[in-house]
């Protein structure tokens, strides 16, 4: 270990001999469930040692209603690990719909959060012309850089609110120039090579009422990978995945001398691999396609898998994610990144489950509906959606509520019983996943009422939130 050294690993690799995660972080929602209490962020003891192994230890109420937790991330990450003088001790907490950004002080007793500040929401609005803040992620200047989905009157607009890491005042925008692409979501950097590029999800008033089929094809739904040059702040190109594809969650590869990573798209269900070319722009190509099962019984005569989030492990050699309708989790060998190959899969609830209301008629990849998914007794509502993996790789923790206006429309169950967290063994040798059944944090027995449970971050960082410069 180097004394002189700042927050976070020198390098991927030396993360994944990072300590075992003792407790996770997860902002769970009370927003569209009926129930008027504040959105609040859960401690959950995850130490198999501990005797409050898989219970939440703690909960840490926002001040006001209907914020809608979403993404969160750090103030400090491995991106200053140079800096001695820095620490990774608040949690950024953008709330999705108020666009108010909480920051919550992790240092002074990581078991028990406190609130530290609130940067609210007329400032993100006058002081950026932005709103509805997304993924927030930590830069090697000691400032804070969060996505926008949006403008403040829930039109769609790309963009980025900078905040001082230590103040937490807003210093601007991060963008630069008079372009700026058609909507935002999440984004990833790579200074080496002078690049961001960021996805859409779509038209903020639109997404706030649901998924309606008819918002299809009429450009309410992203399409585009934005890539921005890194040094000048400027947008200067967009790759298209195609139309209403909605390309959501976006990794490059550990590897700070990476050019290639990738994105899952939701409404699409595919994943691209994206790549610097030999001429120095930026492309993209098709790598993976879940089929979609002609079905009866549901919203529309097919089913997407619905891709909602991914992750690719710290050593780069497996690629993770969600499918959200179709219930089941997903690794892939990326040995190879244009030809990925599936190596694990796990049912853990879903539409298509047998003895449910949707009925599959045809299905090019299972031969019957999977098994309803039962742990401790306990039916799981809802389908796979958020992803966190260890730091050495071998387990992999998922919650099951996306948004809730989506959760309410496509799980009502999950509104009344509220989202679980499960916990996923890996096998790294040869791939391979299978569900730990001594896990399971319930919150749907939480003292308020069932809630929504969403990202998941340990205190010394991790895959989603971590990067290399």
């Amino acid at each position: 270990k180097c004394g002189s050294c700042g927050p976070g690993y020198a390098s991927p690799l030396d993360a994944m001999k990072g300590p075992r995660e003792e407790i996770i972080y997860v902002p769970c929602i009370y927003r569209n469930t009926g129930r008027k209490n504040p959105d609040f962020l859960a401690t959950v003891d995850v130490d198999p040692k501990s005797p409050s192994y898989s219970q939440v230890i703690h909960r840490l109420p926002m001040p006001n209603l209907g914020d809608e937790l979403h993404h969160s991330g750090w103030n400090i990450c491995s991106s200053c690990h140079g800096d001695p003088t820095k620490t990774r001790n608040r949690l950024v907490l953008p709330s999705l719909i108020s666009s108010r950004i909480y920051i919550v002080d992790v240092g002074t007793d990581p078991r028990a959060p406190r609130l530290f500040k609130v940067v609210n929401p007329e400032d993100v609005f006058w002081k950026c012309d932005l709103g509805y803040p997304h993924t927030s992620h930590c830069l090697g200047s000691g400032e804070v850089m969060i996505s926008t989905l949006g403008d403040p009157a829930g039109n769609g607009k790309g963009g980025f609110i900078l905040l001082d890491s230590e103040t937490f005042e807003i210093k601007g925008t991060w963008e630069r120039g008079d372009q700026n692409p058609p909507m935002g979501y999440d984004f990833w950097y790579q200074p080496r090579h002078n690049v961001l590029i960021s996805t859409e999800w779509g038209i903020p008033k639109i997404l706030g009422y649901g998924f309606d089929p008819n918002d299809l094809g009429k450009g309410r739904y992203g399409r585009r990978l934005n890539v921005w040059d890194w040094n000048s702040h400027r947008y200067i190109q967009a790759i298209d995945v195609g139309e209403d594809s909605a390309p959501l969650e976006i990794r490059f590869l550990h590897n700070p001398d990476a050019s290639e990573g990738f994105v899952g798209c939701t409404i699409s269900s595919a994943i691209h691999r994206f790549y610097k070319t030999e001429g120095g722009a930026w492309a993209a190509e098709k790598v993976i396609q879940v089929p979609s099962k002609k079905v009866e019984g549901w919203l529309l005569p097919e089913m997407p898998g619905f891709i909602t989030d991914i992750l690719i492990s710290l050593d780069d050699r497996f690629l993770y994610f969600s499918n959200w309708l179709h219930g089941d989790v997903r690794q892939y060998d990326i040995s190879d990144t244009r030809r990925p190959r599936l190596v694990g899969q796990v049912f853990v609830g879903g539409s298509i489950c047998k003895g449910g209301p949707v009925k599959v008629c045809e299905d090019e990849e299972l031969q019957s509906q999977p098994e309803p998914f039962v742990i401790q007794g306990k039916t799981v509502p809802g389908g796979p959606q958020m992803i966190q993996l260890s730091l050495d790789g071998t387990r992999l923790y998922v919650t099951t509520s996306l948004y809730s206006a989506w959760d309410r429309q496509f799980y009502p169950d999950l509104i009344r019983e509220g989202s679980v967290m499960l916990q996923i063994d890996v096998d790294t040798e040869r791939g391979g996943l299978s569900v730990n059944r001594e896990f399971l944090v319930d919150f749907g027995k939480e003292p308020l009422g069932p809630c929504l449970a969403h990202e998941m971050r340990y205190p010394g960082g991790d895959c989603t939130s971590d990067i290399w410069v």
